[in-house]
């Protein structure tokens, strides 16, 4: 809890303390994140930020501190947004009302090619660029509708994030960055029918302005010995996690063997037919993480299944990557 956080905003909620305290612990349970009570403060820890509760006589003081002044307002979006279900109005010492929402940067799009038979790679360039290849995996693509000026999320007077809606309403898929360099970043787009990103993608958009919102999603895992499961969805993640892996690992992919790519030569890689037969035969001993990610109905199988076998919740992670 002793990460260093120079980042700082304040707010206030007055004369209700235990309904502030009560919203922040059904939210530590519900994102199963740390909650530390002392008698002078109740503090909730998330994404290396901490937000902070201290009583007063007639008010509750909040106090949020992070390492990135983009998770302060991810920070302050949440906060709002939490307390605000809870009939509370947070009146905060700064808002900065019409900027990008936190954590959104504009890129362009600089390139699009056909990686594979089955993934399309898209190549986007901006300043910002650098700082999606570090520290989590993922981040979201914001795509206007066609034939309509982009209209982004922007901070609201409040502190809550005012997403467009309607005719202005944007797609917002999650994506894996494949590769960073100086100024761009990669990402692949695994083509599958109805997918309006693969429209989009197909569509010729090289020149064209595209939000990039994030990074976020988590980092590698850090174990003795990683264990990956996915299927085409989880391939560009499952790549980027076996260049990060420091300990053994090994992956299981349900993916035609064009896709692979450079995979299919590497020793680490199994292609296989049923992900969920691969788990069940997986050799999970000491020191064992399991990451899996497939169609939302395998992954909640696949997270019952490593219950049964007595795999500690933190041990594992198990996405619904799709359905």
């Amino acid at each position: 809890m002793s990460l260093l956080r120079s980042h700082r905003n304040f707010g206030t909620i007055p004369r209700a303390s235990g309904a502030a305290a009560a919203a922040l612990k059904a939210r530590a349970a519900a994102w199963e994140v740390p909650l530390v009570e002392t008698p002078g403060a109740l503090s909730l820890f998330v994404w290396g930020c901490e937000l902070r509760l201290v009583p007063d006589s007639d008010a509750v003081r909040i106090e949020l501190s992070a390492p990135e002044a983009r998770l302060i307002g991810t920070l302050q979006d949440s906060a709002t947004e939490l307390f605000a279900e809870a009939g509370l109005e947070v009146a905060w010492d700064r808002v900065d009302a019409g900027a990008l929402a936190p954590g959104l940067s504009l890129m362009r799009v600089r390139s699009v090619t056909q990686r594979s038979p089955g993934f399309i790679r898209v190549r986007l360039s901006g300043p910002d660029a650098a700082r999606f290849g570090t520290g989590s995996l993922h981040f979201r693509l914001l795509l206007p509708p066609p034939g309509r000026a982009p209209v982004w999320p922007r901070i609201g007077a409040t502190g809550r994030t005012e997403w467009p809606v309607g005719a202005d309403a944007l797609h917002r898929p999650v994506y894996t960055v494949a590769d960073h360099g100086d100024g761009w970043l990669d990402f692949d787009i695994f083509r599958h029918a109805g997918s309006p990103t693969c429209t989009w993608a197909l569509s010729r958009p090289e020149g064209a302005e595209v939000g990039v919102i994030g990074p976020g999603g988590g980092w590698c895992p850090e174990a003795a010995r990683l264990h990956l499961f996915g299927d085409e969805t989880a391939l560009p993640a499952i790549a980027r996690m076996l260049d990060l892996a420091r300990g053994e690992v090994t992956a299981h992919v349900r993916a035609a063997c064009p896709d692979l790519g450079p995979l299919a030569a590497d020793p680490r890689v199994t292609r296989c037919d049923d992900l969920l037969a691969a788990l069940a035969q997986a050799d999970l001993g000491q020191g064992s993480f399991v990451w899996f990610a497939a169609e939302a109905g395998q992954a909640r199988q696949a997270r019952q299944h490593l219950l049964a076998r007595g795999m500690n919740r933190k041990a594992f992670t198990a996405a619904a990557y799709w359905g």
